[in-house]
């Protein structure tokens, strides 16, 4: 037994069952995550329970569960339903004992609908109405698509209209209304503004009495459904987001709900304190928030690392130096929020209002948390994980390499930008790789310095500059944090925790596996110069 543990054999399977471990961890999560966020997207389908008081629910079985109430009675099942109607029901899901079930059915005229508020709607599609006026007609499903389409198509207008025309000409009549400030009354230019302001007025008019006849459209069609009550009431088809009728569909008419659900979850935004909708704006933050702090901290790390090694050598001021970096990989993230608050927010950004921003204070611009500062906190908090794996990879370059290229007459500096420098550049991905990782997951700093739980635009829009770093964004990790400790509808968000988190985690791998494959390419092109 002693030779055995002397000959190191523990320590390998002890190494092995570690890693074994972790993958299975690894792996149990993101089934989790996939079970329990792909299930939200599925069109389940819809049952009619006929109590034992002869009540009856309409609604999504969301689960199933057997409770034991003690050792002398027989185990019981508890049945969790959505049934939606919130405005009715005053919630969303019920618990009911499945021995109080009489019957269960799924009956195939059972409707879902989709809904802008109070979340979905369970019932039978008594009929339409367009001006109330009863649509006739055989196949009403039909007509209820068209309709909903109709209305997917106005929406776009107004949202067109708001975001782009009287958008563009409230940033125009912004500016003209600044540099109006600046000049004196006497001037031609004050009166040439005057009159460019007027015509901005007048055509901002117009597109409002646009606006106005457009929503005037959307409140033509009613759609009448009956609840679980046996009650008829009417609901406005612009709440209305989609309609499906589950119990009716086949494998491949689901699938299609399935992925039409999943393009919605990505492509628009959230509803109803986030607990329904997409989180389009929340990948966007991400996404840009990650690669701004990709631009920022490279640079830095990658010309601290160069000095640390190439040039500061081995004294015991660069000895502190490198304590110090790596000391600052293990400050809590928070403290990295609390730093970027009050140094780059306050301090730097109020500085930028100050100086070019003075007409518009009070109210800040850059003095404010934003995406720009977001960034800059995110590379304060990576930095020393790029200056770590930055110089390990230039302390495994052979230092031949460095003395043939000086004796050929080369620079220092040269040696240093056409062999040091290509040679080191995987090391260098590495480093951005694990910020990545980090930076992407991190919510903490991030709550302090510019995101937010709903951001009326995008920090990108058609108004030059085109990108706008002031402005504040959202976030998937905050998301997830949002709809599962602050919702007031837990139940409703839990699925999309699972979600969200299942994309913040693809996401992330999209990230890293960039620039592995940029990692990769630049190592095979410069493996033949360590050789």
């Amino acid at each position: 037994m002693m030779r055995w543990i002397k000959s190191g054999a523990p320590w390998i399977w002890l190494c092995s069952c570690a890693v074994s471990l972790s993958m299975i961890a690894l792996i149990g999560a993101l089934l989790l995550l996939v079970g329990q966020g792909v299930r939200y997207f599925w069109p389940h389908d819809v049952y009619l329970l006929t109590l034992t008081d002869n009540t009856q629910v309409i609604g999504e079985i969301y689960s199933r569960k057997t409770i034991n109430t003690g050792e002398s009675q027989t185990p019981t099942q508890s049945l969790l339903i959505k049934h939606g109607n919130r405005e009715i029901e005053m919630r969303d899901f019920r618990t009911l004992d499945a021995t109080a079930v009489l019957k269960e059915e799924a009956l195939d005229d059972l409707i879902v609908l989709e809904r802008k508020r109070n979340g979905n709607a369970y019932g039978f599609l008594v009929g339409l109405l367009e001006n109330g006026q009863l649509i006739h007609g055989n196949d009403i499903q039909l007509a209820l698509k068209e309709r909903i389409q109709r209305i997917t198509t106005i929406n776009a207008k107004i949202h067109s209209l708001q975001k782009v025309e009287i958008g563009h000409i409230n940033h125009q009549l912004t500016q003209l209304e600044r540099s109006r400030k600046s000049l004196s009354e006497t001037s031609k230019d004050y009166s040439r503004t005057i009159a460019e302001q007027a015509k901005l007025t007048e055509k901002s008019q117009e597109y409002n009495q646009q606006l106005l006849t457009l929503r005037a459209s959307l409140s033509r069609d009613t759609l009448m459904l009956r609840d679980m009550h046996q009650r008829t009431y009417s609901l406005p088809l612009s709440d209305i987001v989609d309609a499906w009728q589950p119990n009716s569909m086949n494998i491949f008419e689901k699938s299609w709900q399935f992925c039409l659900q999943v393009w919605k979850f990505l492509s628009d935004s959230p509803r109803e304190g986030n607990t329904e909708g997409g989180v389009f704006p929340a990948i966007f933050g991400t996404v840009l928030m990650v690669l701004l702090m990709s631009v920022i901290v490279m640079p830095l790390g990658v010309i601290a690392a160069i000095y640390l090694h190439e040039y500061a050598g081995n004294s015991l001021l660069t000895r502190l130096i490198r304590i110090a970096v790596v000391n600052l990989a293990g400050v809590p993230s928070i403290v990295y929020g609390v730093f970027g608050l009050g140094f780059f927010v306050y301090m730097i950004g109020g500085s930028i209002d100050q100086l070019f921003y003075s007409d518009m204070l009070p109210s800040p611009t850059f003095g404010s948390p934003g995406v720009l500062w977001s960034a800059l906190t995110l590379a304060l908090l990576t930095l020393p994980v790029v200056i770590v794996t930055t110089e390990e990879g230039l302390s495994k370059i052979p230092s031949l390499l460095r003395n043939g290229s000086m004796a050929l007459g080369a620079t220092k500096a040269e040696t240093l930008r056409r062999i040091i420098l290509p040679m080191a550049v995987p090391a260098m991905m590495t480093g951005l790789i694990l910020s990545i990782a980090r930076a992407a997951g991190e919510t903490a700093p991030l709550m302090l310095v510019g995101v937010v739980k709903s951001a009326p635009v995008l920090p990108i829009d058609g108004i030059f500059p085109y990108l706008h770093l002031e402005r504040k964004f959202m976030h998937l990790g905050f998301e997830i944090y949002d709809m599962a400790f602050q919702s007031p509808n837990v139940e409703a968000a839990r699925p999309l925790v699972f979600a969200t988190a299942l994309l913040l985690v693809v996401v992330v791998l999209g990230l890293n596996l960039t620039a592995m494959v940029i990692r990769h390419r630049l190592r095979e092109k410069y493996k033949m110069m360590s050789l």
